[in-house]
């Protein structure tokens, strides 16, 4: 037999990929699928990760329980052993260099794990400063009898402290996990100890936390032998085994730990242990496949790998997304800016940008994605355009609404419009008590007109006095465009500059908008100066529009009078027939004329006054809308960035305004590296598609779970009960995996992945393979537990 044959060739190629993008860094900006080892304290993940790699690890609380520690084992000619530090993102630049230099001084032969690990806390300096940090300790392990795999062991969970762990650090270990556990290209190996009771363990509801549906949650069961035979406990754990109690997609997997009077056998002794554990009692009817060392870790090679797979498309994509973003931010940054002739560009360059931005704002073509979806309304401020239409449309609205200091009304008129009386929130004032008014002022203002005439000066005093909302309700659109328009500069600005240079820019452009305010004002002084003086106008519908009201005042008259004569309902009825008598028509009509001149006078004054609002306001809107609006405002705040500005300005303005700060520095810096590590994460990404695209010309074509197995497993015929380990993985370099039993059921089977086969067949359309393989079970949108977790 092939000693530890796990899976295919190019399988550690594959994993390799993966972990030299996290040795590179990707994994600080992009998820990389990985399986994350979660359990209580004493649950036994040490002695799982000790038990698949066959390397002694610490197993006292307090020591492996600080930070996350990434297992990388690989099978190999020779063996050999290297320890490194990944420093966390929050060390400073020397801390790192630190770490990064770290070199072990205990041998990894010499008393296994324990003696390095308490090296690596010295290092981090978790003894002195750090209980728990985000340093991650890597241990790669390679030799002929390790498995393909990565794991990332993180501390145990626990409720209570104690003298070597606080209780704040309660709170810190469970955002460790549940920050590892929430990243969704992440396979949960969820180890839960049957010593306890399994509702009680932390990591179970974490687990359902993360992944609700138990898509990519493994659960692994510990120490069975400490059940009592036949007991109602030892039955419960049979049926999670068989993941009927609780169903996960992955299923559930058994191990038998060596227990306190077994801790100094080798790893030979664990396994023929375990072996013959398993071999007797209920655990029979756990199917070989769940259950054991060698077969976990052919499960969960099997399951990393799958998961690689699945995610590629999508990591490509997200690294690209990195890459794109990295490069708009260090634009945006713009080069180094030490010099004099570097900051001048920057800002020449910056003016350019703002410039082109703030044109598409003000002509509204949103075509740059800095103005967002058009579907959405995020990026509604930065529509400058829409924002000024949308308030204008508004302006005119106040203005025939409340515009007038008192609103007319005619009871006696035709086609009143009650609705806008109602919306107005002007004061109302009838048509005849309004005439009485203005014929008491028309005595005061009497000239040589003849009687039933009147002053023309009249006509302007009424418009005046009617206009005097007018100043209020153009202060509030000027004030409102030009907070639209500060904070659509101010979004520019933010866009187009960086951080250290935005605060100087915004303070010399809100200067400039504030002139431009001045102008605003000044202009808009003006148009309201022009339009209350006395009135003068060559617009034809000046008369149409006093005809009109005098024509419906004469209907409203005309229809009272038919409705006197012959009933309210004579209009109700259009058919209705009714004779007339021109008598009686002429005497009503004739008692229907205005015998008081006064009061007809003041009704044609008040008339034209209207006539005249109405042409007036019209006027005023537009000018407002053009003249002040648009010329002394929007249109000019393209200008407020000109290039000119800046080669007039001295060197000691321009380093003032683009002068690089710190921060900036170390942003550039930070960015920098991140595309470097990007660009070479997506290399490998892109080689490994080219890989698989040569290997399997159909998209999507992978090996299925058991195909992974049978393809690698050299397993010998085997008779009656399950073969005992001809060879079993001991500390030293010949140790090698238990063979699997070629005669139980399907692979897949075994491990509970219950595809609907027209889900099965549909995904693998045209392929020769109908294999439940592991990219349906990530990639199935519809499955949902028979039970839920607990």
């Amino acid at each position: 037999m092939e000693a530890a044959g796990i899976l295919t060739g190019d399988h550690r190629n594959l994993l390799d990929i993966i972990d030299s993008l996290r040795a590179q860094g990707v994994s600080r900006y992009v998820d990389l699928p990985e399986i994350i080892v979660c359990g209580d304290q004493s649950a036994g993940k040490s002695s799982v990760l000790e038990a698949i790699s066959g390397m002694s690890f610490p197993t006292k609380d307090g020591l492996c329980t600080r930070f996350a520690t990434e297992l990388v084992l690989r099978r190999g000619d020779k063996t050999s052993a290297q320890v490194f530090i990944t420093p966390g993102e929050d060390r400073y630049d020397k801390e790192k260099e630190d770490l990064e230099r770290w070199q072990p001084q205990a041998s990894i032969d010499q008393g296994g794990l324990e003696a390095l690990t308490k090296e690596a806390m010295q290092a981090m300096g978790v003894p002195v400063s750090r209980m728990f940090c985000d340093d991650i300790l890597r241990i790669e392990l390679t030799g002929p009898d390790q498995p393909h795999l990565t794991m990332v062991d993180l501390p145990g969970l626990f409720r209570a402290g104690n003298k070597e762990q606080s209780d704040a650090d309660v709170d810190t270990v469970r955002s460790m996990v549940q920050k590892y556990m929430a990243r969704p290209r992440s396979i949960i190996l969820a180890v839960v100890s049957a010593k306890n009771e399994y509702v009680l363990q932390e990591v179970t509801s974490l687990a359902k936390q993360a992944d609700p549906r138990g898509l990519r949650t493994i659960g692994l069961i510990t120490k069975p032998d400490t059940l009592d035979v036949g007991s109602d406990s030892e039955a419960y754990w049979v049926r999670l085994a068989q993941n009927t109690e609780v169903e996960l997609r992955l299923g559930w997997h058994l191990l038998r730990n060596r227990n306190f009077e077994q801790r100094g056998s080798t790893s030979t002794q664990r396994d023929a242990i375990e072996e013959e554990f398993f071999s007797s009692g209920v655990w029979t009817s756990i199917k070989p496949s769940q259950r054991g060392v060698a077969a976990l870790s052919i499960r969960l090679s099997s399951v990393l790998k799958g998961q690689i797979l699945s995610q590629l498309p999508s990591l490509v994509h997200d690294v690209e997304n990195g890459i794109r973003e990295c490069k708009e931010n260090l634009d945006r940054l713009g080069p180094i800016r030490r010099t004099y002739e570097q900051q001048l560009k920057y800002l020449l360059r910056m003016s350019e940008d703002y410039t082109s931005l703030i044109k598409q704002a003000v002509d509204g073509a949103y075509t740059d994605h800095f103005f967002g979806d058009r579907k959405k309304h995020d990026g509604y401020p930065m529509r400058l355009r829409a924002v000024v239409q949308n308030r204008l449309v508004l302006f005119r609205q106040e203005m025939l609404l409340n515009g007038q200091k008192r609103r007319i009304t005619d009871s006696q008129s035709e086609g009143k419009d009650e609705d806008e009386d109602k919306m107005s929130e002007s004061p109302c004032i009838d048509r005849s008590q309004y005439l009485e008014e203005v014929t008491s002022r028309l005595k005061f203002s009497r000239g040589r007109e003849l009687p039933g005439l009147f002053n023309p000066l009249i006509v302007g005093d009424l418009f005046i006095e009617q206009c005097e909302p007018w100043r209020r309700i153009v202060r509030e659109l000027g004030n409102d465009i030009l907070q639209a328009a500060h904070q659509t500069t101010q979004l520019v600005i933010h866009h187009v500059a960086s951080k250290d240079v935005v605060s100087e820019v915004l303070d010399t452009v809100h200067e400039k908008v504030e002139e431009l305010k001045l102008g605003l004002d000044a202009k808009t002084d003006e148009l309201l100066d022009s339009a209350m003086q006395h009135p003068i106008t060559y617009n034809c519908q000046l008369t149409e529009n006093v005809q009109k009201a005098q024509e419906k005042r004469r209907k409203g008259a005309i229809k009272q009078l038919v409705r006197k004569l012959y009933g309210s309902e004579s209009f109700d009825d259009p058919e209705r027939k009714f004779y007339i008598s021109p008598v009686q028509l002429v005497d009503q009509l004739a008692q229907g004329l205005e015998p008081d001149m006064e009061i007809f006078g003041s009704s044609t004054a008040v008339d034209y006054m209207e006539a005249y609002y109405k042409v007036a306001m019209n006027r005023f809107i537009d000018d407002v809308s053009v003249l002040a609006i648009e010329d002394c405002l929007i249109g000019k705040i393209a200008e407020l960035l000109r290039s000119s500005q800046f080669l007039e300005m001295s060197s000691d303005d321009i380093n003032r305004l683009a002068g690089e700060s710190e921060e900036s520095s170390v942003e550039r810096k930070h960015l920098q590296e991140k595309r470097k590590i990007l660009n070479a994460g997506l290399r490998g990404l892109k080689d490994l598609q080219r890989q698989r695209q040569i290997a399997n010309p159909a998209p999507g074509d992978f090996t299925s779970l058991a195909d992974s197995e049978n393809e690698s497993n050299n397993v010998a015929p085997a008779s009656g009960k399950a073969s005992t380990a001809s060879s079993v993985r001991d500390a030293s370099p010949t140790r090698s995996f238990q063979e699997i039993p070629e005669s139980h059921e399907p692979f897949e089977d075994d491990w509970n992945f219950t595809i609907p086969s027209d889900q099965a067949t549909k995904k693998r359309k045209g392929r020769k393979k109908l294999g439940k393989d592991l990219v349906a079970v990530f990639e199935e949108p519809d499955y949902e537990p028979k039970k839920e977790w607990y």
